[in-house]
């Protein structure tokens, strides 16, 4: 049952991430492109500056799980690599624990800001959209972040066991 809830959180993540950069990029072109044959119209196309700006923020949090899972992320491997498998096994063990506590935490400040912001009833300047559609990927993704770190800590996934990232690229 776990491995098929993880693989519909993966394939949503996969789609919302594609969505969202061909939504963006689609956006840049146009923005782009009306700047330089109407400059008039350009400013009514100001509010394409702001949604990229809200797309971006959910592309980079939306994405924080996944880049984990396939062990993307910045990591310092030179000291693990020098020791024997039972020290590794519990640096591991160290290094995802203190990942569930860290992104727990910033998932529950992350959230109490986002509510914050929400009560605040704050409005974006050109979309008039509620300033939560900004700060409401930060507690999403942070909460990914935690179940990958908890299934890493549990040995339900093991990213430590995936060889040759940069070979990979």
């Amino acid at each position: 049952m776990l491995a098929t809830l993880m693989t519909g959180i993966r394939a949503t993540e996969r789609v919302l991430l594609a969505v969202i950069m061909i939504a963006m990029s689609i956006m840049f072109f146009i923005n782009v492109v009306v700047r330089e044959t109407s400059p008039r119209l350009a400013t009514e196309l100001a509010w394409i500056e702001e949604a990229t700006l809200f797309a971006l923020a959910w592309l980079v949090f939306i994405g924080l799980g996944l880049t984990l899972e396939r062990r993307r992320h910045i990591a310092m491997t030179v000291f693990a690599d020098s020791l024997p498998p039972w020290p590794v096994f519990v640096l591991q063990k160290l290094i995802n624990i203190s990942g569930v506590v860290v992104c727990a935490l910033f998932t529950k400040f992350s959230f109490d800001f986002a509510v914050f912001i929400f009560h605040s009833g704050q409005i974006s300047p050109t979309l008039g959209f509620s300033m939560i559609a900004l700060y409401a990927p930060l507690p999403v993704g942070f909460a990914l972040l935690t179940l990958r770190y908890v299934l890493e800590f549990l040995g339900f996934q093991n990213r430590f066991a995936i060889q040759d990232v940069i070979a990979d690229h």
